[in-house]
């Protein structure tokens, strides 16, 4: 609940007081289990940050041709972004304002590393196309992973399979018919 408040408030725009009336308790007892607002911020980014790192270890992206892993990573994460919806859309809105976002920031690009080594391991096997900047190309297709928390809501028509098959198609095989 409390990520939901920091969703429609930011993080910023929420107080404990708002915190306490959304989960339906008082200062004193979100204070008895957490130590204050940051560390609820923290455990919603690190619940998506862990789901994607998470991904990062399958046997499908830890093996085989880079363009397979970067294609398994890409799906798995459309899944992770609809699986934890509301925590990967507070991590997608973290600007680095206090330590935990600065913590989550570096986490977030430690994995656009791990995405961007991908990509350049495919140029180098010769599956991806070298006239195209590696770190480019991880910005454009998480752009368009990280999209879809903007408008995405499950169980209103597409699933995430489908969605995740979707996005799959369009960054490796285009849109031309």
């Amino acid at each position: 609940m409390a990520v939901q408040v920091f969703n429609e408030r930011g993080y910023d725009g929420t107080s404990m007081e708002d915190l306490a009336r959304a989960l339906g308790v008082t200062k004193s007892a979100i204070y008895h289990h957490f130590a204050g607002k940051s560390e609820l911020l923290r455990q919603s980014l690190d619940r998506a940050l862990d789901a994607l790192f998470a991904v990062t270890r399958e046997p499908a992206a830890t093996s085989g041709p880079a363009i397979d892993r970067l294609e398994h990573v890409l799906r798995r994460s459309v899944h992770v972004l609809a699986d934890q919806l509301p925590h990967v859309t507070l991590l997608l809105r973290v600007r680095g304002n206090t330590d935990v976002e600065q913590h989550a920031l570096e986490r977030r690009r430690e994995f656009d590393h791990f995405v961007g080594d991908l990509v350049r391991e495919g140029v180098a096997a010769g599956d991806v196309r070298p006239d195209i900047d590696p770190a480019v190309a991880v910005r454009l297709l998480f752009g368009m992973v990280n999209s879809i928390a903007e408008w995405y809501r499950p169980g209103h028509g597409i699933d995430a399979p489908e969605l995740a098959d979707t996005v799959a198609t369009v960054a490796f095989s285009g849109l031309r018919a």
